[in-house]
């Protein structure tokens, strides 16, 4: 397997997997990120839908998560702390007094090991030892990435521990179909009747609030900039009923016609529109800033461990975490 840079003097392998109809997904093994993601158009050609890097170099040190698998809690814990089983947790911070994406040194800062490889699927495993960010538990962790059929990419991403904790994962790939500099004018729906709206520190209020007459109704098509200046960053409720342990989370159109739609079986989905990409150079030479990617990040909804209302993320010996989002891509 190729090595494609080195992390604490030990390599980092990529991994290349392709589809029957030719589409290509690079996996890191640090991270497990997806590096890069090339999707068949009309004609033949193919065109990349994800931001990343052309080496390892600035993953560690400049990547805003471009493509990686965060957790062991994606997204945000109010001030780094909650309380389980009467017990008070205190986690690393590292957005302010939060914590975000399962600490400073989270999974997607990590050296995964590359277990399984074929034409198609790769699988990678990290283990995480108790106290590890200040989560409770040893926990093993198992993601997939296959290709389902010419131009669905599957993840599914297992997690079992040995002490009561809390666990939420996400795949955080930044989407750009269409390689314009900006995705505003990409054409987004998420199937979402409600959102939760968030306070200081982009932490949920606690409410649910219906999207009906605001600039977070994706129920229709719509292009992502029509409200102007409006700022995405916020879990999405989920309303679509499961159908055979999933359900239908969202789609994303760009000015090329290449569709992306969203299954997964999680509650929630982290729509982030991008503000805040620094001035980085990509894939290909590509420059990018605010709003040259979004994120589409099937999750349980942030801070949810302080949130007994939520959907609980509470994991216990003896039972498996088990995350499944399948990215479908066609021409439309």
């Amino acid at each position: 397997m190729p090595i494609f840079g080195t992390f604490d003097a030990e390599p980092v392998y990529e991994a290349t997997i392709q589809s029957p109809a030719g589409a290509v997904a690079k996996i890191l093994s640090w991270g497990a990120v997806i590096r890069d993601l090339q999707i068949p158009l009309r004609d033949g050609s193919l065109q990349g839908v994800v931001l990343g890097f052309e080496t390892f170099a600035p993953y560690p040190s400049r990547s805003p998560y471009f493509g990686a698998l965060v957790g062991r809690y994606a997204n945000r814990i109010a001030n780094g702390r909650f309380v389980l089983d009467g017990n008070d947790i205190q986690l690393d911070r590292n957005e302010n007094v939060q914590t975000l994406h399962g600490g400073s040194n989270g999974v997607s800062q990590r050296r995964w090991t590359m277990t399984t490889w074929s034409r198609s699927s790769v699988t990678l495993a990290l283990h995480l030892p108790d106290g590890d960010q200040g989560f409770p538990g040893n926990m093993d962790i198992r993601c997939t990435y296959g290709f389902v059929g010419d131009t669905t990419l599957a993840v599914d991403i297992h997690a079992v521990s040995d002490a009561a904790t809390v666990v939420n994962f996400a795949q955080h790939s930044y989407f750009n179909l269409d390689g314009a500099s900006d995705i505003r004018n990409h054409r987004l729906r998420i199937l979402a009747d409600a959102y939760t709206p968030v306070g200081d520190n982009l932490i949920p209020t606690g409410e649910v609030a219906a999207v009906d007459t605001t600039a977070y109704d994706f129920r229709l098509p719509r292009r992502i900039g029509t409200h102007g200046s409006t700022p995405y960053d916020h879990n999405f409720v989920l309303s679509e009923p499961v159908s055979d342990g999933m359900r239908f989370a969202a789609s994303l159109v760009g000015g090329n016609g290449l569709a992306l739609h969203v299954h997964t079986n999680e509650p929630g989905l982290q729509f982030y529109d991008g503000a805040m990409i620094p001035p980085l150079t990509g894939l290909g030479g590509r420059r990018y800033g605010p709003h040259a990617g979004l994120c589409l990040e099937a999750q349980h909804f942030p801070d949810s461990p302080n949130q007994p209302h939520f959907p609980t993320t509470v994991l216990r010996p003896g039972r498996t975490y088990h995350q499944r989002t399948e990215f479908r891509f066609h021409n439309v």
